[in-house]
């Protein structure tokens, strides 16, 4: 990667911590362990080939026993060679795959919107850091390519505590603003993974999907290479109007202004008509692609919906 391409986000670039944040909550431990096992075996059915670490090291493979020699841990004791040889003997074990994990992650303005527990950018948040923290916990490394306003922020993989950091600084910088959004941003985000990744890793793609423009042709291509998934960030007040008269509302995106009444039955069922159309295309595109769609929501317990749905059955095949 060139140097150029792990800056942080250009100056023309101004992202802005959304008014009202809230921040993800608090993460469970215990459910962060569930999930991490969940990624453990998307992972293990979704990537081609053995993707281990070099060496040995911890795992649950066997790689080989050979005598103690003082310094090793004695948890790694096996006591079956010992009392078989005479002699004390340790095993050393296959190292879990070590592989990159990528957060695309969805910066553009309508992420700033929430009217429920929290906003969608809150949601987004505590997902980047779920999935960065259990890279790192398994030796690995992880990458953020930010998405949706302005230039592409790509952060380029990194391990232990530094990739944290650097994430955490990421997401302390907030979204863009209103009118700031870039149209056929996640399909460059797509584009721009292709170019920086040849190893296959994991990828999360974590947005609204609000961006209508093609993004399933390049997904198709990191989805050949990489066992990818997909978290949707919804709010509630997204799919239906509530009736409450003439108000003016902004488009976040494109910073367009309209007027609707809210009073017209007509204009609410269609609001309601076009919205589900949309969620359905979006679902029906990762289904065929084979990418496992997660929902999550600013009303809900988004780590639970999070584990909820890494085990769905319903996710069909990640990869054959």
């Amino acid at each position: 990667m060139s140097p150029a391409a792990s800056k942080s986000r250009p100056a023309a670039l101004a992202l802005e911590p959304p008014a009202g944040r809230q921040g993800p909550g608090t993460i469970v431990e215990g459910l962060l362990d569930a999930i991490d096992l969940m990624v453990v075996r998307l992972v293990a059915r979704g990537l081609p080939g053995d993707w281990r670490a070099a060496g040995v090291g911890r795992g649950t493979e066997l790689a080989r026993l050979r005598p103690y020699e003082p310094g090793d841990d004695v948890r790694h004791i096996d006591a079956a060679a010992t009392a078989r040889t005479g002699q004390p003997h340790v095993r050393l074990h296959v190292p879990e795959r070590a592989i990159t994990t990528w957060v695309l992650l969805d910066l553009s303005p309508s992420m700033a919107f929430g009217t429920a527990e929290r906003l969608k950018a809150d949601v987004a948040e505590g997902v980047a850091m779920v999935l960065a923290r259990l890279a790192i916990k398994r030796a690995g490394s992880v990458g953020v390519i930010a998405f949706g306003a302005g230039e592409p922020i790509v952060l380029e993989p990194r391990g232990s505590r530094p990739g944290i950091v650097a994430v955490q600084s990421l997401l302390a910088a907030g979204v863009g603003r209103d009118g700031q959004s870039v149209p056929g941003a996640l399909a460059g985000a797509l584009d721009r993974l292709l170019t920086l990744t040849n190893r296959p890793g994991l990828v999360a793609v974590v947005s609204d999907f609000r961006d209508q423009h093609d993004w399933v042709r390049p997904l198709t291509a990191v989805a050949a290479r990489h066992c990818a998934f997909a978290v949707e960030v919804c709010d509630p007040r997204e799919a239906t109007l509530p009736s409450v008269g003439r108000i003016a509302l902004v488009d976040p995106e494109s910073g367009r202004r309209v007027e609707v009444d809210t009073s017209s039955a007509r204009v609410r069922a269609r609001f309601e008509e076009l919205e589900q159309s949309r969620r359905d295309e979006l679902a029906a595109d990762l289904r065929r692609l084979h990418v496992l769609h997660v929902p999550v929501s600013t009303d809900e317990d988004w780590l639970l919906a999070l584990a909820r749905g890494l085990s769905s059955r319903r996710r069909g095949r990640v990869h054959e």
